[in-house]
């Protein structure tokens, strides 16, 4: 058993200072140790999954990150793992716990897991050892994985054992008391545009340093389709990541930050929206293009019909909302966005159907992510020169 600090302090030497993941009993000591420690930043996430877009965004921003859980939260990962890191080639420390380890007693739940938790991350491509167990073996440990890391940019695993971390305690500050936010209903019941129309009217009002993710499916063909820019990152899979990704980014950025997302994907990962509003950057702005379907598989009905995605933001903490279905009432809205202190969501209304033989991002997802991270770096660049 090591304290936490023995890990912490050398890990945060070689520059990794942004945590994120979901509680496990085992990782009790360096989740607490991380959330009193000022040098460090964790990120509570409402799911193992979430936590991967939001380290994803981060890495994306010029951190490097650490995803922390229970194996049983692999399940969890294995999309973004395999759809979002793995063609992104987007590195992360992982830090799984053994839950259900062959010969310890645990709860049922966790046995299945704890037998094939090393196969699972064999087969997603992803190296692991042991969590170190002493503290002499907590650099060289680090150094291995800082290797293979930048060798493969594709994430790498240590699998931590029941008692690996001494518990010294949490120390967490209250949370400051926040005013409700604001909302506002542009709608005017008419006939709603298409994505691409819409889209047309967020390029030319977009500012030119704002940071843009779009969600899988066929807003990211569409904007690759109208314009192709390098603050752009067309997420071409793990469905429902990328305003989790957003706030990775955010986080880390003074740039603006837009996420285009949408009604299916949104629904996939509402938890990502708790998360957001819990950590309220003032950089997000969150425009959640809703046609009601999943425009992408068939024009199958998704469930929003009767969802109310402003007031759902609005409880979870951001500090704007705007509801438009025409041109208009989205420009205004947008713009009300951008220039509140977010974090910001405009539900736009429009109607199903893309562009006629649409096609795909030609630039491949790797370059598309190294792009993306140059464009934020450059922001980075300039706040050290001023």
């Amino acid at each position: 058993m090591i304290p936490a600090d023995s890990f912490l302090e050398p890990a945060r030497a070689r520059g990794f200072d942004f945590f994120t993941g979901v509680p496990c009993s085992f990782l009790t000591p360096i989740i607490n140790r991380v959330i009193g420690e000022p040098g460090l930043r964790y990120v509570g996430a409402t799911s193992e999954g979430e936590a991967v877009a939001i380290a994803a965004g981060a890495w994306l921003a010029g951190r490097k990150t650490v995803v922390m859980c229970q194996n049983s939260g692999l399940g969890n990962m294995v999309n973004p793992l395999t759809s979002l890191n793995y063609p992104f080639r987007i590195p992360t420390l992982l830090i799984v716990t053994w839950r259900g380890q062959p010969g310890l007693v645990d709860e049922p739940q966790h046995e299945l897991m704890g037998r094939i938790c090393s196969d699972l991350l064999e087969e997603m491509l992803i190296p692991h050892a042991l969590f170190p167990k002493s503290e002499g073996e907590v650099g060289p440990a680090l150094d291995e994985a800082e290797r293979l890391l930048a060798e493969s940019s594709l994430p790498f695993a240590f699998i931590m054992e029941k008692g690996a971390v001494r518990n010294d305690g949490l120390d967490q500050p209250q949370a400051p008391p926040r005013e409700a936010g604001r909302r506002e209903d542009l709608r005017r019941r008419e006939s709603p545009p298409s994505r691409a129309e819409t889209l047309e009217r967020f390029l030319g009002i977009v500012p030119e340093p704002a940071a843009v993710i779009a969600t899988t499916g066929k807003c990211g063909r569409e904007l690759f389709t109208l314009q192709d820019r390098a603050q752009h990152l067309y997420q071409v899979g793990s469905m429902g990541g990328a305003s989790a990704m957003g706030l990775g980014v955010a986080l880390n950025t003074r740039r603006p930050v837009v996420v285009l997302d949408g009604d299916g994907a949104a629904l996939m990962k509402m938890g990502n929206m708790a998360t957001i509003g819990a950590e309220r950057p003032a950089n997000l702005s969150h425009l959640l293009l809703d046609n009601g379907v999943h425009d992408s598989t068939g024009g199958q009905h998704t469930n929003a019909a009767n969802v109310d995605f402003a007031a759902l933001a609005l409880a979870c903490g951001y500090a704007y909302a705007g509801s438009a279905d025409d041109l208009g009432g989205f420009e205004e809205a947008v713009l009300q966005a951008l220039a509140t202190d977010g974090p910001a969501l405009v539900h736009m209304r429009i109607r199903p159907g893309s562009i006629t033989g649409l096609g795909r991002p030609t630039v491949k997802p790797d370059a598309v992510a190294r792009r993306f991270r140059a464009f934020l770096q450059d922001d980075e660049r300039t706040r050290q020169a001023s």
